[in-house]
């Protein structure tokens, strides 16, 4: 019997990380290149970066605001659900997240930069 749990236990925790790591159905996914074009047109666009304060101080994009994600259920009545709104981390994870959370709340346009500030050479 244990055997059967312990097969079990593995299978839910596969599934937790894979559909964790899965884009967001409605979620657009850009490069850090396709990012740089969309900087170039900053009218109705939002953008969002949902690493930690200190993460962001260390080293952030101008255009983008500093919502951490722990925070942004919070905040998204000061965001405006017809812009598009480009959320950007470290990795691509946690922005991958904050682009769930803003396409179950109504968004209309989210756009998640993948491979985050990792991948940013501007």
């Amino acid at each position: 019997m244990g055997t059967w749990m312990n097969v079990v236990l593995v299978i839910l925790l596969i599934y937790f990380v894979a559909t964790k790591m899965l884009p967001t159905k409605g979620v657009e996914h850009i490069t850090p290149d396709e990012l740089k074009e969309k900087l170039k047109q900053t009218k109705d666009r939002q953008f969002i970066d949902v690493r930690t304060p200190a993460e962001y101080r260390a080293r952030n994009i101008r255009q983008f605001k500093n919502i951490p994600l722990h925070q942004l259920a919070d905040q998204l009545h000061e965001l405006d659900r017809e812009k598009e709104t480009i959320v950007i981390c470290q990795s691509g994870m946690r922005s991958n997240q904050a682009a769930k959370i803003l396409a179950k709340n109504g968004f209309k346009r989210v756009v998640n930069v993948r491979g985050g500030m990792n991948a940013w050479n501007g």
